[in-house]
């Protein structure tokens, strides 16, 4: 098995300074808190710093005390932190939660065809049997997530049936890369472009799949899983630039490259452990690092980005601004490349 070269200090002081700039950040119980806190879980889990899981558990707390909000597919994403704070505290109130998000994701958020979840951010029929790659992340990985930590394999099932389905309509098996949505009532993708964050929800959450699931041979659909990621990696690295990163529209050397897309997909790489991958981690280490300002914002992370009409709507979504959703795919790569070794190899088939 190859090693992979980085300096741990770099990457250490590089996830304080996101962390720092992080709990400064005024966000509400939605994806882009879901996102940012997930990622301080994850470096929390790796490094052991009770001062991240402080950090969570003080806002957490505080967000539930203000006042949760409707259930769409969007606030589910925070789920994630959930769990964490859970396993590490066993108090119920974390629980009581999560159990109020998988019913809702169970039994109320619409769903299509052969039980699909149907992409919402909000109390309306936002996106009509439309599925996004985004789901996969912010519902269907928490699903598994859930499954695996109570021993639900009806909510496995549930959980895996959304990754075999968002696979079918959103992959394209000529090229191996994803579409960022669905439309189920009009058959096509819409628009029809690879967006890079797109291909970051599915590369990451299908990595952690096969680390995740015990004896995840044994189902079917993690084979569908496997063969998808396997795919999707191949004609990633590919597009990657010269310097470690991933554009935002992935094929069109015209985009500009987009930070949180190239954390999570090379968090996946990371994640997945081919040692073929090692040099293009590599690159991506040095990359995202230099995208780490001195005060801990991940920079050049675009906006909040709907399935857009045409090629300018995703080159010209804003990339100024600090965003939770790029703080937290960069804690989750650098918490990947810091397990590397532990990792490299488990649930490669």
């Amino acid at each position: 098995m190859g090693k992979l070269k980085f300096d741990r200090a770099s990457i250490e002081g590089a996830m304080d300074r996101i962390v720092d700039r992080t709990k400064r950040m005024d966000m509400s119980w939605d994806w882009p808190c879901g996102v940012a806190y997930y990622g301080i879980a994850e470096a929390y889990e790796i490094t052991k710093k009770k001062d991240y899981l402080d950090f969570l558990k003080e806002r957490v707390d505080e967000l539930i005390e203000l006042g949760l909000p409707v259930w769409t597919v969007n606030t589910c994403a925070m789920g994630h932190c959930l769990i964490t704070l859970y396993e590490a505290t066993n108090e119920d109130v974390y629980m009581d939660i999560i159990r109020s998000k998988v019913s809702y994701l169970r039994t109320d958020a619409l769903r299509f065809g052969d039980q699909v979840l149907q992409h919402t951010v909000s109390a309306g029929n936002d996106f009509p049997e439309q599925c996004w790659a985004d789901t996969l992340f912010m519902a269907a990985f928490f699903l598994l997530r859930v499954g695996i930590m109570t021993k639900d394999e009806e909510l496995i099932s549930d959980a895996l049936n959304q990754y075999y389905w968002h696979i079918q309509y959103l992959q394209d098996e000529k090229t191996g890369l994803w579409y960022h949505g669905y439309n189920n009532i009009t058959k096509d993708h819409m628009s029809g472009f690879y967006w890079g964050r797109a291909n970051c929800w599915a590369a990451y959450t299908m990595s952690k799949v096969g680390l995740l699931l015990p004896e995840c041979y044994l189902y079917p659909q993690f084979l569908e899983i496997v063969g998808s990621l396997n795919e999707q990696l191949s004609a990633l690295k590919l597009l990657q630039t010269e310097q470690g990163l991933w554009r935002t529209l992935l094929d069109d050397e015209e985009s500009y490259e987009e930070l949180s897309a190239s954390a999570g997909i090379a968090a996946a790489m990371t994640l997945k452990g081919n040692p073929l991958h090692i040099k293009y981690i590599e690159r991506s280490i040095t990359g995202v690092l230099s995208h780490v300002a001195p005060d801990g914002r991940l920079t050049d992370v675009s906006g909040g980005t709907a399935v857009m009409k045409d090629r300018d709507g995703y080159r010209n979504i804003s990339k100024k601004w600090i965003q939770g959703w790029g703080q937290g795919m960069a804690l989750a790569f650098f918490a990947a490349v810091l397990n590397y070794e532990n990792i490299a190899g488990d649930g490669a088939l």
